[in-house]
């Protein structure tokens, strides 16, 4: 049975795509294999779902395109996209990311507050008072 999954996955700005199909483990990063990622910590995080289904892991191959935002937001992109696809893939892991990390399944809504007028800097900035 060859079953071909596409799951998505949002950090900020950053937007990742999972491609799940049956093969032999190979993970990539925009045609580049995960093990090309540094720091190790990224490459760590983006792997997490994987290293949590060793079984499922081994079955498929995963191509993942991400873009936009940091490397962190990418990751964390990356990650949400690799375990919804393998939820779709094997209905089963779910409680096993649920228990690990809410984070993993559910998206992370928070975005960067816009700018008001008016105001120096920053969203919440005000202008400084001199009594002087």
């Amino acid at each position: 049975m060859n079953k071909k999954i596409i799951a998505s996955g949002k950090r900020k700005t950053a937007v990742a795509n999972a491609y799940v199909s049956d093969g032999t483990g190979l993970v990539t990063v925009n045609g580049v294999d995960v093990n090309a990622v540094k720091p190790n910590i990224i490459k760590l995080k983006i792997m997490t779902p994987l290293i949590l289904a060793p079984i499922v892991a081994k079955k498929i191959d995963v191509k993942i395109r991400v873009s936009g935002g940091g490397i962190s937001s990418q990751a964390e992109a990356m990650a949400l996209a690799i375990a919804r696809a393998l939820v779709k893939y094997d209905k089963k892991l779910e409680n096993v990311f649920l228990e690990y990390d809410r984070q993993l399944l559910v998206a992370d809504v928070r975005r960067k507050e816009a700018k008001k007028p008016n105001r120096h800097g920053k969203a919440r900035s005000k202008r400084q008072k001199s009594y002087r």
